[in-house]
């Protein structure tokens, strides 16, 4: 492919190691689409990266930060300003409306969407004692937990995955903790496919083990495992290079998952695990809806070829 424009490429990130091990693969992907494009990397820390002191379901709250997109405003301020092209993020920290100064240009192919819990008895849920401390930032993960096991306890658990790993084999705190299967992978922690049904060991953390969660038993979180690039509204060369890496069947599920959210004026904090398979053409989306006055939560799916008709289906099925 040729360049549309000769100028200087930047490329936006967060700091952390998952971060930048996304933005290394975004930037790979566009040098082997584009051999002569020049790309410059601008490394950004975002609220949510700063304000490590409360709940990370508390910080948009604490900033005042009201579309919740904590791990995102900074990023989009720098696109703002011109001072980069493109913003790399981690899909399900991306709210479902964006101001309309930006858009989410595309998405690369989708790591896998599952949750892990790490424990150092290599165990399930089953294994854990009756009390036993489960440590999480996420309210969805957070309810799931509860709604499975309601005798354990839920832990607030902030830092980047190495941290949380760290957290976790100093025995101190947490008797599990839950993390996702795609940011372990990346980060070299758990090998791509599973060699096993069971527990795997976490690699360079002796002593740890990650048991990678059924779908279908602990829903992941809209987007999970795919990495979004938001680009300016208008600015249509990012548009070309964006949508020249982005992977059409990955667009085709995360766009069911998001819009499904949207629907549900749900953000990145609300109670909701969705997910999506695409076989034949035919994209299934399953959800668990946790009420926010409490209790059961709904669990219903629907499935077609548009994503958009699929979302409102789903939808509709839980009114």
């Amino acid at each position: 492919m040729t360049d549309p424009s000769p100028a200087l490429f930047t490329v936006g990130t967060r700091g952390s190691e998952l971060a930048l091990v996304q933005a290394t693969a975004t930037e790979a992907i566009l040098r082997a689409a584009f051999p002569h494009l020049q790309i410059a990397r601008k490394v950004i820390k975002t609220t949510g990266d700063r304000r490590t002191d409360v709940a990370l379901a508390e910080v948009a709250k604490a900033e005042a930060i009201f579309d919740k997109g904590v791990f995102i405003k900074e990023l989009e301020q720098a696109l703002d300003d011109g001072s980069i092209d493109l913003a790399v993020h981690s899909l399900k920290d991306l709210p479902t409306v964006l101001d309309p100064r930006f858009t989410l240009a595309s998405v690369l192919e989708r790591a896998p969407i599952r949750d892990a819990l790490v424990t150092r008895s290599g165990g399930g849920f089953e294994s854990l004692a009756s009390g036993a401390r489960v440590g999480t930032s996420s309210v969805r993960r957070a309810k799931q937990v509860i709604f499975l096991r309601p005798d354990l306890q839920v832990v607030d658990l902030r830092g980047n995955v190495p941290t949380r790993l760290e957290k976790m084999l100093d025995g101190g705190h947490y008797d599990a903790i839950l993390l996702a299967e795609a940011g372990l992978v990346r980060l070299g922690y758990l090998p791509d496919a599973a060699a096993a049904s069971g527990p795997e060991p976490v690699l360079d953390m002796p002593g740890l083990f990650a048991l990678r969660l059924d779908e279908s038993v602990f829903y992941p979180a809209a987007g999970q495992g795919a990495i979004g690039l938001e680009i300016r509204a208008n600015d249509s060369r990012a548009l070309v290079l964006a949508e020249a890496i982005g992977h059409p069947a990955t667009w085709l599920r995360v766009t069911a998952e998001r819009e499904f959210l949207r629907l549900l004026d749900a953000g990145c904090h609300t109670p909701v695990g969705v997910y999506s398979t695409l076989t034949g053409g035919v994209l299934q989306l399953k959800a668990r809806v946790f009420p926010e006055a409490g209790g059961a939560p709904q669990t219903s799916q629907a499935e077609g070829t548009d994503p958009l008709a699929v979302a409102k289906s789903l939808f509709d099925s839980l009114q």
